[in-house]
């Protein structure tokens, strides 16, 4: 394992054209795409998915958020392993609109693999998810792949303080869009997920390979900025018979992890900017990305793969698309 301390940064254009993708790098995309190699237990045939994450597309025609989302979707079509299926971890549309999600649902389209989706803030409290679940389906669910079992949950809940203050829906969504904005309050789940997933994993054995996805993550990582889920414990109290879990979010938009008892939790980038850190210490700070160059528009963005052995261990391993990461996490680590 290479000194967490490292400096050394990969080449973009080399990195590029390893992946033989180099007009769709070069081109300074921002995508988060984490490749997963599954491949745990007897009981698991190996497979593959793709993880894309925030996309936040803008009504304007041809916005700079669109062609990055392009370029996700062209680089997931070209991996020589087609992913079974592909995530969409979130915040598809920026204002909630009709068109954005509309053209994220056009767009996500040209994939080859089928998708799977979780909302984001952004896409929910303009029509209280209406537009979004119209386009990309159920807001929380469950399904098992060739051994294991994934689980979608919608994070992004708040008691209603709108209807009693008379807001009008561009006035509740907009509560929404500043990241440290103090009306909503945390937001996290409900109890009518809490009981389904409750449900949902009674009769699993404990050795089921689980994964699960969330926008926000599973953990007090900073609630100022809504950068947690507010019934995790409860969530994570739900999963813990089971032997490993593994927990993918968005939101954040940088590399961050963290370990809670049997749950992992690993953040991914966006393909739409890279948010700062938050002004705390960190239990993992060795997991941190380099500050994003703000001259450089591919910074801060990239692929990840993860591989998950026979006995139940993982190894993670991030991919910038430009010189994002120090030498610790593009020599992958254990999860």
């Amino acid at each position: 394992m290479a000194d967490p301390h490292d400096s050394d940064r990969r080449d973009f254009l080399g990195l590029a054209g390893k992946a033989g993708l180099t007009t769709v790098f070069a081109q300074a995309v921002g995508v988060n795409l984490g490749m997963v190699d599954i491949a745990q237990a007897k009981s698991v045939t190996p497979f593959r998915f793709a993880i894309i994450a925030d996309p936040h597309l803008y009504s304007q025609k041809d916005h700079v958020f669109d062609k990055q989302l392009e370029d996700a979707v062209a680089q997931v079509n070209a991996q020589a392993n087609p992913p079974d299926f592909v995530m969409i971890m979130g915040d598809v549309a920026h204002h909630g609109e009709l068109d954005q999600l509309q053209k994220g649902k056009r767009i996500l389209a040209k994939l080859k693999a089928p998708i799977r989706s979780i909302p984001g803030e952004h896409d929910w409290y303009l029509d209280m998810g209406a537009g979004w679940k119209a386009n990309f389906g159920d807001e929380f669910w469950s399904f098992d792949h060739k051994g294991v079992h994934f689980i979608g949950l919608n994070s992004i809940l708040v008691p209603d303080f709108w209807t009693k203050a008379g807001l009008t829906p561009e006035q509740r969504r907009d509560w929404f869009m500043p990241l440290n904005s103090p009306v909503p309050g945390v937001w996290g789940t409900d109890q009518r997920q809490r009981d389904w997933l409750r449900k949902d994993v009674a009769k699993l054995p404990a050795s089921t390979p689980i994964v699960i996805f969330t926008h926000s993550p599973l953990w007090d990582y900073y609630p100022r900025w809504n950068f947690q889920v507010s019934d995790s414990k409860e969530i994570r109290a739900i999963l813990s018979k089971f032997s490993n879990v593994m927990a993918f979010h968005g939101h954040v938009h940088h590399t961050v992890y963290n370990k809670i008892g049997n749950l992992t939790s690993i953040g991914t980038m966006s393909t739409s900017w890279p948010w700062p850190y938050p002004p705390i210490k960190l239990p993992y700070p060795q997991y941190q990305q380099y500050r994003a160059d703000p001259a450089n528009t591919a910074d801060g963005m990239g692929t990840a793969s993860v591989a998950i052995g026979s006995s139940g261990g993982a190894t993670m391993q991030y991919e910038p698309f430009a010189d994002s990461l120090p030498e610790r996490l593009l020599a992958g680590f254990k999860i």
